[in-house]
């Protein structure tokens, strides 16, 4: 299973062939430009509109820029932490529950951060909870999903189809077999 780091690093290794130029290339272009480096979203939309690089290449740039910038990103805690903050703060153990089932389906799960969600790894995505303002949101990816009524379409990254959750009574048995199809459908 390639880490986030590994598929940038092959990104990156690759950005003078697909692009023209070379990542340090790329941020110092990014740096003369009048933009916020630290403005990820403005700096892909800018790499995709004003030079047509593909998406790819726009989040290496992006991130690479940040960083000589000075961000430094989240731990996956920070991440966490943020998103169950204020009002979301009540919501934090139906997070805290799904993590511990999902993470325990094998030594081959692992959790990364984002700014809105955390997505639950293995060969690919197969969960991802997101916290909402009165609810918590378990994204599921399914190549099959199973017969539910409790199943609705969509969802945080790269479910198909969610779960809504308001409170951990509701993180049951028939909740746990989804998130277990989920991880056994994305080997």
């Amino acid at each position: 299973m390639d880490s986030p780091a590994d598929m940038m690093a092959a990104v990156t290794g690759s950005m003078l062939e697909r692009t023209g130029r070379t990542l340090d290339e790329w941020v110092a272009l990014v740096a003369a430009a009048d933009l916020d480096p630290l403005d990820r979203k403005a700096v892909r939309g800018w790499l995709r509109d004003a030079h047509g690089v593909k998406q790819n290449s726009q989040w290496a740039i992006a991130d690479a820029a940040a960083r000589a910038a000075g961000w430094v990103e989240p731990t996956l805690a920070e991440y966490v932490d943020s998103q169950y903050n204020g009002r979301k703060a009540i919501l934090r153990p139906v997070y805290d529950r799904i993590a511990v089932l999902a993470l325990a389906l094998g030594e081959d799960v692992r959790a990364e951060g984002r700014s809105t969600y955390v997505p639950f790894v293995r060969g690919r995505q197969f969960a991802a909870v997101q916290a909402l303002t009165s609810r918590v949101d378990l994204g599921l990816r399914f190549t099959e999903p199973p017969p539910t009524d409790r199943l609705t379409a969509g969802g945080p990254g790269q479910a198909t189809h969610k779960v809504s959750l308001t409170g951990t009574d509701e993180v049951d048995g028939e909740v746990e077999a989804l998130l277990r199809a989920a991880y056994e459908q994305n080997a």
